[in-house]
């Protein structure tokens, strides 16, 4: 019996999300918004290969399996992950899925792209991700508390110099940094309020911009290597695509 006095399932049905997920216009509608953006019904059909009318109906599904929410911005409508859970849950799916084949020289440099940097729901995975955590780590910036990380006061002044809103992610109802495994990378990087804060200050500012509607890739830009460098101490190698 919860706090509330309401009674909480114990069981849950896992196979229902299975089932959601388990279709491939759906998985590719789903893997389009782990980029964190909100796209239109349109977009997500020809992202997933289908016919606007099967995108309609594969979405209302994602709606009441609560994978998916709606927002309305005027007249037009635009779908999400409804929560960083679903996020969550995507990510770590892909740590146990088997890769897909590459079959083209254009499939091997957007995994290379992918695998240099990207965005995991709301915050940066990838090389890029994974430079990031490692250098707060190294610097004592964050560390090992709480319910993941604490926030130090010399990490809070670094933070603050790049003009990450470090008040609003300790405001945030959600966790406020925490490790996540990085699926390319087998390695951790920054979950949580903070984490998403910071991916936010790096692509509101221009250091790191979207490869493309609907992909989750990121490309660092001239600013963004001189950041990188300068106020963190992370060299182009560290992120860098991988070799073919």
């Amino acid at each position: 019996m919860a706090a509330d006095g309401a009674e909480r399932p114990v069981e849950v049905d896992t196979a229902a999300v299975a089932r959601l997920i388990g279709e491939p216009a759906r998985a590719a509608m789903l893997d389009a918004l782990l980029a964190g953006r909100a796209l239109a019904a349109g977009e997500l059909a020809r992202i997933a290969g289908v016919s606007p009318a099967t995108a309609s109906e594969h979405l209302s599904r994602l709606r009441e399996g609560g994978l998916i929410e709606v927002v309305a911005q005027g007249r037009h409508r635009y779908h999400r992950l409804a929560s960083p859970d679903v996020g969550h849950a995507l990510e770590a799916l892909a740590l146990i899925s088997p890769p897909r084949p590459v079959r083209t020289l254009r499939q091997s440099r957007a995994n290379r792209a992918l695998a240099s940097g990207r965005t995991c729901y709301d915050h940066l995975a990838g090389r890029i991700g994974v430079a990031v955590h490692d250098t707060l780590v190294e610097r004592d910036a964050i560390r090992a508390g709480g319910d993941g990380y604490l926030l130090t006061d010399p990490g809070a002044d670094l933070l603050a110099g790049l003009g990450v809103d470090v008040a609003g992610a300790r405001g945030a109802r959600r966790s406020f940094a925490r490790p996540c495994l990085d699926f390319t990378e087998r390695r951790t990087h920054l979950a949580g309020a903070l984490g998403a804060a910071i991916c936010d200050r790096f692509l509101s500012q221009g250091w790191l911009v979207r490869r493309g509607t609907g992909q989750r890739g990121l490309r660092v830009t001239d600013g963004g290597r001189r950041v990188l460098a300068d106020s963190l101490g992370i060299p182009a190698e560290r992120y860098a695509a991988p070799a073919e």
